[in-house]
């Protein structure tokens, strides 16, 4: 059973997704959950099915405080580095909550304060706090449902199934194709002894 949070009142939980991909938005979410919150269910979103993400995304929306989504583009995380794109689109996220948030959780180890808002890092947070994992299952599907739509403007690296990340198939879509404006060129696209088509 996961711990709902850390402190009394409006606490929030961020997390992220597409960290590790080669293309797309690196997605954050930040939730505020009630205090009566209980979903069994509920886990960090990485070891949950894609239906069961799906499924728990409506019954999070419904029942938070207050959740907001944001991202940011790859051409950011080619700018600012991937760790503080991430940390970026947190922020965004939080921004748009409404109530602001009196404590933050923040899923893994590294963080800028946000708003002078006292906030802690957790390792491994999303399988902890049901704020963070909430924050996880919304970034997640947000992240998912944005790569499929980008997939049919860009059919041939089939982010529809692998949502960017640098699956085998990606990679050799990649040498055959080149890359598009939604890769992240700081990223190694591909192995070392392979020419990418700029």
């Amino acid at each position: 059973m996961l711990s709902l949070q850390l402190v009394e009142g409006l606490e929030a939980g961020t997390d992220e997704a597409g960290r590790g991909c080669l293309a797309g938005p690196v997605t954050a979410a930040a939730v505020i959950l009630p205090a009566d919150f209980d979903v069994p269910l509920l886990n960090d979103s990485k070891k949950l099915s894609e239906k069961q993400r799906q499924f728990l995304r409506p019954i999070i929306e419904d029942q938070a405080i207050a959740y907001a989504v944001a991202h940011c583009s790859p051409k950011e995380v080619d700018t600012i580095n991937i760790l503080n794109a991430s940390i970026k689109a947190m922020h965004r996220a939080l921004e748009k909550l409404d109530p602001c948030p009196n404590h933050i959780l923040v899923d893994g180890n590294r963080f800028h304060s946000f708003k002078k808002i006292p906030h802690q890092c957790i390792i491994k947070g999303d399988g902890k706090f049901q704020n963070i994992a909430a924050a996880s299952v919304l970034a997640k599907t947000y992240r998912d449902d944005l790569m499929i739509d980008l997939d049919l403007k860009y059919p041939k690296y089939n982010w529809k199934n692998n949502k960017g990340y640098p699956t085998k198939k990606h990679r050799e879509a990649i040498l055959k194709e080149g890359i598009s404006p939604q890769h992240r060129k700081t990223f190694r696209l591909l192995s070392e002894q392979f020419q990418i088509k700029f």
